[in-house]
């Protein structure tokens, strides 16, 4: 008797214990889709006043759901793209032959790259009606923010373009940037990992996961000089200085430890001659295929290469590839070309020494007669140590065919500072406090070309006020 009371107890408790999870399950489900609805709402209202936000959607769809992420991305096959330089391009680079094969794909082209930009990125996404099939997500991600992402998302490859020394405030040095990116590769041992093999600091990954690296095969040129500023210069293993081959930019390149034999992983894909390079882009022989690429600049080709290496993985044609490359859209101050009146203004994001140089050295790849505009900034998303500017070899410019130099920002006088000590006379110089001056000074210039080099707030900021003065249409 006992015994069947207790049996019946047991039945009725097990009966209302699955009711409460049903109605719990069903409660949760109802606060998901309650913050993706508000989400997509202030997305709508975002495009429509402010002409964009990307990362409060996702802030507010986090409010709801904490694990959000899981559900908005669980139909997409993600592709993850970080490193210190060349993220955004690589991505945009990636996205655009996928697209242009005919695969399904999406991607947080404007750089949104913090955890709740990327949240945003799948809402914009998200379909109540339709599941996503056979679509991929290239998706950009600050190194920081890898671990956050790779809770929720199990992508099918993670690239590193590379690591340097960046917002130093916030990061510290290479090694710990590393470390913050091997704690998101943990979250997904499966994952296939596409590295830049050229990359000393990528080397001797004691990780489970499959490894592909891409790199130059040969000297990029003649020169064999290294920067007095490498930002990785000894051997991870036993902390010799590394000897190079060759070097193609910083501490990029063939390397090898004496000491201890560290050396320079074996390619699977590469860069095999560059066969032109010039102010237009690049024509590379890449797996002894030829391409061109229509952006400028060595640091580009490292970008295009990481591409390439992704769309073969995948099983893409050469056709799409190249057609890619060649015709693809600059954005978002990668090289954006914006008309102000009768000038040509090119925006470049810089942001730590080594892509400041690279941009240098593909501005002098122009021969031409121009100006100049540099651009810098000092709040949270720039860093707020400026000392980074001594480490650029603004020496290196050829200002023979430069013939003004605008400087504006928060921080101008420092800029104005380290050009004088560069050589630099200071009678060449147009210092602007504000946009309307800087835009005055652009508008007004003798030069029809206008390289103008940012920090990332001053670049955004800027943009944006040339979008409410028309010259851009489209703010992201």
């Amino acid at each position: 008797m006992i015994k069947l009371c207790y049996s019946h107890l047991h039945n009725f408790c097990k009966i209302v214990h699955n009711s409460i999870i049903r109605r719990r399950c069903i409660k949760i489900r109802f606060i998901s889709l309650l913050g993706i609805v508000t989400s997509k709402l202030l997305i709508f209202i975002s495009n429509k006043l402010y002409k964009g936000g990307t990362n409060f959607p996702g802030k507010v769809a986090l409010k709801f759901d904490k694990n959000i992420l899981s559900k908005i991305s669980k139909n997409y096959t993600a592709i993850l793209v970080t490193g210190t330089n060349g993220k955004t391009t690589t991505t945009n680079m990636i996205y655009s032959i996928l697209k242009n094969s005919g695969i399904g794909v999406i991607s947080n082209s404007t750089g949104a790259n913090l955890y709740t930009g990327i949240i945003s990125c799948f809402l914009k996404n998200y379909s109540f009606f339709s599941k996503a099939k056979n679509t991929y997500a290239v998706i950009e991600v600050d190194e920081a923010n890898l671990k956050f992402v790779t809770k929720h998302v199990k992508p099918e490859m993670i690239c590193i373009t590379n690591l340097f020394r960046d917002q130093l405030d916030r990061y510290g040095e290479v090694n710990t940037t590393l470390s913050k990116i091997v704690e998101g590769i943990k979250n997904t041992p499966e994952t296939i990992l596409v590295l830049n093999g050229d990359e000393p600091l990528l080397g001797k990954m004691d990780l489970p996961n499959k490894i592909l690296y891409y790199g130059f095969s040969s000297p990029a040129s003649n020169s064999n000089k290294t920067s007095v500023n490498l930002d990785s210069k000894f051997c991870k293993v036993c902390s010799e200085p590394y000897i190079y081959n060759f070097t193609i930019y910083n501490h990029l390149g063939d390397y090898y430890c004496p000491k201890c034999g560290n050396t320079r992983p074996k390619l699977d894909f590469s860069v095999n001659n560059i066969l032109n390079l010039d102010s237009n882009g690049s024509c590379v022989l890449i797996d002894n295929k030829k391409f061109f690429i229509n952006q400028a600049g060595t640091y580009n080709i490292y970008n295009a290469l990481c591409a390439f290496s992704v769309s073969k993985l995948l099983g893409v044609k050469d056709k799409f590839i190249y057609d890619s490359l060649k015709t693809l859209d600059s954005k978002f101050g990668r090289q954006e070309l914006i008309k102000i009146n009768d000038k040509n203004v090119k925006i470049i994001l810089v942001k730590n020494p080594a892509g400041f140089d690279e941009a240098l050295n593909s501005i002098n790849l122009d021969k031409k007669s121009k100006s100049l505009a540099l651009l810098l900034n000092d709040n949270y998303a720039d860093g707020t140590d400026v000392s980074w500017i001594w480490d650029v070899g603004f020496e290196n410019l050829d200002n023979n065919t430069i013939q003004h130099i605008i400087l504006s920002g928060i921080r101008l006088y420092d800029l104005s500072i380290r050009l004088k000590v560069a050589g630099f006379n200071e009678k060449r110089f147009s210092l602007c406090d504000d946009y309307d001056s800087l835009l005055d000074r652009i508008s007004k210039g003798n030069d029809s070309m206008i390289y103008l080099l940012a920090t990332y707030t001053a670049m955004t900021s800027f943009r944006k006020f040339l979008n409410n003065k028309g010259y851009i249409s489209n703010l992201w």
